[in-house]
């Protein structure tokens, strides 16, 4: 059997800054919607949130028509991993936890990242699961931060730092068969990121390299089906769900999060690039 030849895209300078305005740019999306989130809201209402600040910023979804997907975001409520299609019927409840993924082309290049966000007062041990994923996609990305710094980093270094987080922080389930990807002119690139694994294995982790890195997690078994609409995807047993991500950029002295506001500096300290965190300087905390 042959095995898949990669084909990995590094990106300039010049290329990653035009990386980063469109992840600013989902940034701006993805914070419209969370300030929207609230019960009663229908996710067709959070789509067209999306869709309006993604538009007025000179951008084009991502997802819509992607592959024939109708949606500018993808809108998955409890039990829902990822890829929900939003709709007009999907109410939000009190006590609902929705992920919302989001991406935007500007100028040809991608953006993605996503939150998971509560409607209203929700079980704090749904939160914490929320927390334990959004944990585990920093240490994903501190993890490659370190590997590009040091030069010998193997982008499996950033799945076993995903899987590390998530067993230390409780009894998750990490969606079997989804991960990360890279990202670029094109969203989904190679490598796959899985968020588990031995570390040490896979591609060099080399400047220029883009990735979105996406832990899923689960209250429940790490098993998932696919729905009749060819798109959403539950868990098996019907736990609920976490889902995070952000785009990063790899750089010779450490990483750039192109998705977040202040490029990660609350979050990664001195493992962010130096040129990521003066261009970062002036954003808010």
């Amino acid at each position: 059997m042959r095995r898949h030849q990669l084909d990995i895209q590094l990106k300039t300078p010049e290329q990653i800054d035009l990386m980063r305005r469109a992840g600013l740019v989902v940034a701006s999306a993805l914070a419209a919607m969370r300030a929207a989130v609230a019960p009663g809201v229908t996710t067709a209402d959070l789509d067209a949130v999306a869709e309006r600040v993604i538009r007025d910023a000179g951008g084009t979804p991502s997802f819509k028509g992607y592959h024939g997907y109708p949606g500018s975001i993808c809108s998955s409520v409890n039990e829902q991993i990822v890829h929900a299609i939003p709709s007009p019927s999907q109410v939000l409840r009190e006590g609902d936890l929705i992920s919302l993924d989001c991406g935007a082309i500007l100028d040809g290049w991608h953006g993605d990242a996503a939150i998971t966000v509560p409607v209203g007062d929700v079980d704090p041990k749904l939160l914490k699961m929320a927390s334990v994923a959004e944990d585990s996609m920093w240490a994903g990305i501190a993890a490659a931060a370190r590997g590009v710094r040091s030069g010998r980093g193997r982008l499996t270094d950033i799945s076993h730092a995903v899987e590390t987080a998530v067993r230390a922080g409780g009894n998750y389930g990490i969606v079997d068969g989804y991960g990360g990807h890279g990202i670029g002119t094109e969203m989904h690139q190679d490598p796959h990121v899985l968020n588990h694994g031995r570390p040490g294995r896979g591609i060099k982790l080399s400047p220029g390299l883009c990735l979105a890195i996406e832990p899923m997690i689960t209250m429940g078994s790490p098993r998932s089906v696919e729905l009749d609409d060819g798109w959403t995807v539950i868990t098996r047993d019907h736990s609920v769900a976490a889902h995070v991500e952000h785009s990063i950029a790899l750089l010779a002295d450490g990483v750039w999060v192109l998705t977040a506001v202040d490029g990660g500096r609350a979050r990664l300290g001195d493992l962010l690039s130096a040129r990521a965190s003066a261009s970062s300087a002036s954003a808010p905390s």
